[in-house]
């Protein structure tokens, strides 16, 4: 009988050197748990209380760049909540799209996600709000790294940043028109790319002095069957950017994890050869893990591929229980794995699934 109403026991507290040290696929005493975003409804279940989602205390911010975030989780909750589930680390919305603003009837900044820049003058009145949204960045991470030390406690501190690409075919000009554009004014989709690479490069090296314990980059760039955009134009645009954006972790010796939804096989070798450390999170629809780790298992720690449909929303606690369990006996072996859903723990997904899935991962995930 699969436990559904509590967490159980579970081997070692909370400690961000577990988190880094799978990171890199060194030995563990277990694999370590680590979600991009727990939604609300599962963090107050588990708190009692409410307290936002573990990437903001108000809205989603990986569900529109647009909509009013607010700040994130409370420190104290979040560490509450990982002390609960046994997650290492805590992470919060750091600056996900670039900040892009315009000036409105009134004169004041609001943001330029609207999906109406088409042509080099309608970017040309775009503002970067770079300084302010970077120095927001730094004050959380302070923030979040003072409760820890006031704490006592082991866990760490990290923030979720960086979609490059995303930011403009998703918001700021809209994907038909933006994948036109990469063929019909391609000069133009440069400078875009690069007027975000230069903000999120710098905001890469505030993060990094701030103290964050690795970099996670974001930028989802592929269909379940591909790349968005051909590979050869796509790498010529996306990969050196990327790596500046990689090096000031690569500079410091703090390990990269970057997430991208779809099938990104057309780009993982480029990864790795830029300095990843750990891919997120192997988008079940496009990607076989028992490939990826016979294929990369020696270069990357993965993290992800439990699918969040099925068996976490459609499948029954012993299903839950049933696929953690064929994921690691295959990613488990020979360390390099941290357990992680396929996309985030959404709040229509039962409850006692979670419980189930949380409790399968400490169970098997011994080492």
């Amino acid at each position: 009988m699969i436990n559904t109403k509590t967490i159980e026991p579970f081997k070692g507290e909370p400690d961000k050197e577990r988190l880094l040290a799978a990171l890199k696929r060194k030995p563990v005493d277990r694999v370590p748990n680590f979600e991009v975003l727990y939604e609300d409804q599962h963090v107050e279940k588990f708190l009692g209380r409410y307290a936002g989602n573990t990437l903001a205390y108000g809205g989603d911010p990986a569900k529109g760049a647009d909509a009013e975030q607010g700040r994130p989780m409370y420190p104290d909750d979040y560490i509450d909540f990982c002390n609960i589930i046994g997650q290492d680390m805590l992470m919060f919305d750091g600056g996900l799209w670039t900040p892009f603003k315009r000036h409105n009837e009134n004169g004041e900044l609001v943001p330029a996600y609207k999906r109406d820049v088409k042509t080099r003058k309608d970017f040309e009145a775009l503002v970067l709000d770079s300084e302010n949204s970077i120095k927001s960045t730094v004050g959380y991470v302070k923030e979040y790294k003072d409760a820890v030390a006031k704490r006592n406690s082991k866990i760490g501190v990290t923030a979720l940043f960086g979609c490059l690409i995303q930011t403009l075919y998703e918001f700021v000009v809209g994907m038909n028109d933006f994948m036109m554009m990469v063929y019909e004014d391609r000069d133009l989709v440069e400078d875009m790319l690069e007027v975000s690479c230069e903000h999120f490069v710098n905001l890469s090296k505030a993060l990094v002095e701030s103290g964050v314990d690795f970099l996670f980059p974001a930028d989802d760039v592929a269909f379940k069957t591909g790349l968005f955009i051909p590979p050869k134009i796509f790498k010529d645009m996306w990969i050196k950017r990327m790596a500046r954006i990689f090096e000031p972790a690569l500079n410091a010796g703090i390990p990269v994890m970057f997430h991208s939804d779809g099938k990104i096989d057309d780009i993982v070798e480029d990864l790795i050869d830029i300095g990843l450390d750990c891919l997120n999170p192997m988008d079940p629809y496009g990607i076989d893990y028992r490939q990826y780790k016979k294929k990369y298992g020696d270069r990357l720690c993965l993290s992800g591929n439990v699918d969040i449909e099925f068996p976490l929303s459609k499948g029954t606690p012993e299903e839950v229980d049933a696929d953690v369990k064929a994921h690691m006996d295959v990613l488990k072996p020979g360390y390099g794995y941290v357990a992680t859903v396929s996309h985030s723990v959404v709040n229509y997904i039962p409850h006692e699934n979670v419980i189930a899935y949380i409790n399968a991962i400490h169970k098997y995930g011994q080492y």
